[in-house]
Order: C-alpha cells, then structure tokens, then sequence
C-alpha cells in the first residue's frame, strides 16, 4: 500500500485495502471518541467522528447501492461489501519511456505486456545541435507512446467487456497522449477517477498497481480542519 499523502487544504489521504476496511473505520472511530453519524451517498461515504474528525471516501467503480442516507454512529457495512466484490480490472501504467499494461482479478495480475524505450533528457545546449537533439527526442517519446498505446490496444481491447473497470497510473501527460489514440478514447475515457501514482513502470509495479486498484483512498481531516457535510453534493 502507497504511504499516507497530503491533501491540498488540509487532510491526508490513506490507501486501504477492501478486507481492512471495516477495521479501519473502528479505529477511526474509537481514536476520535466515537462515530457520531455516517452519510452514505451513491458517490461518496463520511463518517463525522465526535470530536469533529471526519473520514470521506470517494465510492469508487460505480455507485454504492442503497439505501442511503444519514444513519447514527459507524455503518460502512454496504461500503465494505461494495469494495470486496470480486471484480476484474484493466490497468494501464505509462511514463514516457516505459509502460506496464495488464489485466488483475482481485488485485492478481492474469496478464500482462511491459516494455521500455530510450528517451533521452533534455538538452541543455543551445543552436542548431539543441534543436537536432530535441527532433531526435521528439520522436523518441513518440515511438514510447505508440508502442503503449499499441499495447493497450492488444492487451485490453478485446476483453473490455468483460471488464469491470479500468485503473490508469503513471503520467498524466503520457496518459492525456494515449487518449488521442482514437483505439483508446472510449475505454480511457471510463476508466476510474483515480490516478495512480507509481514510478517507472515495470511488472513489479504492475503487480504493486493492481492490489492498489481495488484498494480505496480515505481522506481524513483532523478535528478543526474537518470539511463541513454536505450530502455528498
């Protein structure tokens, strides 16, 4: 699991993993005297501790299933059952110069394709060599992303429907590339809100990625930094 992150304005956010959960909702709640009330929205679940602690997960592949609404003390159970169905999840990992793409069921990689290429760093010197050096890069990095993309394509296209969600991770610039593959729009364009970010993508990494994936991010806001309830809106 990713170490704790800072939020911007406050809060950190935590990786956890679907069977720890519940778990780590009772610590929550009994390091902050308590879980006063639990809002469960289709998108997103708060849990407002008694101190004025507050927990927020963003729901992630699809919606929580109802009821929902606003129930007294810690009631995550339908959160919980949500992330532990089993699900099968295409991943893609791009950094400019390498790519790692596979396809996980329950945070196990089934099937993969990694590759690397050579892009050189930037130049420097200035003239006619800068600018020779620059082409040459240019189409480096472009050998790079055609060579995921092509692998996105073979790997994950012809299962995509029997996907149940894709995961991106990596650059986000590389990524914003791949979508202008006209093969790609439409299944990177579904993919999940949450980009993973991971380092030069190798199968050790994808293999790190995919129990990622189906973990979830909670955010945690320290009693007086703790955004106020809104329902979810």
């Amino acid at each position: 699991m990713a170490k704790a992150r800072q939020l911007p304005g406050g809060g950190r956010a935590v990786e956890v993993a679907p069977r720890r959960v519940s778990g780590w909702f009772e610590r929550f709640a009994e390091s902050h005297g308590g879980a006063e009330r639990t809002e469960l929205n289709p998108r997103q679940v708060r849990v407002l501790a008694a101190d004025g602690a507050l927990a927020e997960v963003a729901v992630p592949f699809g919606e929580l299933p109802p009821p929902h609404g606003t129930r007294e003390g810690l009631a995550v159970a339908s959160l919980v059952e949500h992330l532990r169905t089993s699900r099968r999840i295409g991943l893609v990992l791009v950094r400019l110069g390498a790519h790692s793409v596979g396809i996980a069921r329950d945070g196990a990689v089934e099937r993969s394709s990694t590759d690397r290429h050579l892009v050189h760093g930037r130049n420097k010197a200035g003239g006619w060599s800068q600018q020779r050096f620059a082409r040459r890069r240019e189409g480096q990095a472009q050998r790079s992303l055609d060579s995921a993309a092509d692998a996105v394509a073979k790997t994950l296209l012809p299962e995509a429907d029997d996907l149940d969600a894709v995961v991106l991770g990596g650059d986000k610039k590389a990524l914003r590339a791949l979508r202008e593959d006209s093969r790609l729009t439409g299944l990177l364009d579904a993919a999940e809100p949450r980009v993973l970010d991971v380092p030069e993508p190798r199968r050790a990494v994808l293999d790190d990625a995919a129990q990622r994936a189906i973990a979830v991010e909670i955010a945690i806001y320290d009693p007086g930094t703790a955004k106020p309830l809104d329902n979810g809106r």
